[in-house]
Formats: structure tokens, C-alpha cells, sequence
């Protein structure tokens, strides 16, 4: 196990990247749980538990962009199969300075572990807490290299009201560290307006692969 993900990932909310040199650094995972890729600009990193060597190979043997290599479906695969896990989606990663005070809506705090939305997080979050409001759900979680996470739920009949910005913003307030981060699918252009409209900027994008 290593903390070098999480250093890498404080720099980053600081906005200080790692050297736009079109590299790959390559450490270990920061735990069992966390393995994946990050691209930044012009440098990736993967935290995962293959010999860096092979993985500049498998790059370099990945057709298209070099720049883009470590996003390419070809080389994630590669990476799948030594690694024996999987992969749902890359995302787009975020992050957002903490706010003070309290939340600008109404929460109720979920404490119930069999909750739907409860027991999904708990497959890649520790310490998750779920609050809900009148249709949505806020989720925080310490993820990835302990990275406190947000995500959201809006439901269909209550969209277009700013429900999913203030409980983005909401996440601001209730995260006890100095920052949260959130994960958006590229493709999913509501939520990535709405996460940036709460203050929260892009980082790098984000393949996590996942073990079972």
C-alpha cells in the first residue's frame, strides 16, 4: 500500500499537476480496495498493482494518441485482464473547496446500512453518510486514497428546479475535510453542469478498476 495517490491527488486540489511531459507514473494501489488510472494534462498515473514496466509496454503498444494512451479502451483492457478486475465507466474527476456553516436546505440524515442507496456506497466508500431531501439524496464517502467523495441523486419529477446544485453545494458544507471530490460521466452533461455550477472544478479523469 502506498500514499503517494494521495499526495498526488492534495497537489491536484491545490492545482498544483504533475509535469505536463506526456509521462506515466506509476505507483502502488493505496489499498486493496482502490486500483485505476488518472489522466491529467500531458501525464498519467496508474495506481495499480502491475509491474510498471509492463504497463510502459502496454502503452506504448496502444495504438492512437500517446497522450491519450492510458484512457484507451485497448490499453484498459490490457490492464483489466492482468489485474483480474473490471471497470465500469471513465469519469470526469472534480473537486471543490469545503464551505462553512450549515447547508442551505433541508437534510435528513439516512442512518440505515440496508437503505438501497446506503449499501451501494458502502461497496467502494468507508465512513458513508446518506441525507436526504425532498427528492434527493446526498451521498458523502472516503474513497479513493481517502478522498472524501460526494455523489447525488435528483429524482425525474423534481429536475430543473436547482435541486441537484444545492445538493452539490450541500456536500461543500457537510464534508469534514478540506475538500470533496465528486465523479461525473463525461456523457452525462446535466451533472457535470450541475457539479460545475456548485463550484466544483475539473481535475483529471478517472478509470477505477474494481476487484470481484
Amino acid at each position: 500500500m502506498s500514499d503517494e495517490v494521495a499526495r498526488i491527488l492534495a497537489a491536484a486540489a491545490r492545482g498544483v499537476f504533475p509535469p505536463p511531459d506526456g509521462s506515466t507514473t506509476v505507483v502502488a494501489q493505496p489499498g486493496p480496495r482502490d486500483a485505476g488510472v488518472l489522466a491529467f494534462t500531458a501525464h498519467s498515473v496508474v495506481f495499480a498493482d502491475a509491474d510498471p514496466e509492463w504497463v510502459r509496454d502496454a502503452l506504448a503498444a496502444t495504438s492512437g494518441d500517446p497522450l491519450a494512451a492510458s484512457m484507451n479502451p485497448g490499453f484498459l483492457l490490457a490492464l483489466m485482464a492482468r489485474t483480474g478486475r473490471h471497470m465500469n465507466t471513465v469519469d470526469l474527476l472534480t473537486v471543490a473547496d469545503a464551505l462553512p456553516g450549515p447547508p442551505p436546505l433541508e437534510l435528513r440524515e439516512i442512518d440505515d446500512p440496508g437503505h438501497p442507496r446506503v449499501a451501494r456506497a458502502l461497496k467502494f466508500r468507508d465512513d458513508v453518510r446518506v441525507w436526504a431531501a425532498d427528492g434527493g439524496v446526498l451521498v458523502l464517502g472516503r474513497g479513493v486514497a481517502g478522498r472524501w467523495e460526494a455523489a447525488i441523486e435528483v429524482d425525474e419529477g423534481v429536475r430543473h428546479r436547482g435541486l441537484g446544485r444545492a445538493l452539490a453545494t450541500a456536500a461543500r458544507h457537510l464534508v469534514p475535510g478540506g475538500v470533496v471530490w465528486a465523479q461525473q460521466a463525461p456523457g452525462n452533461a446535466r451533472s457535470v453542469r450541475v457539479f460545475q455550477a456548485a463550484g466544483y472544478r475539473p481535475v483529471a479523469s478517472e478509470a477505477l478498476l474494481i476487484a470481484g
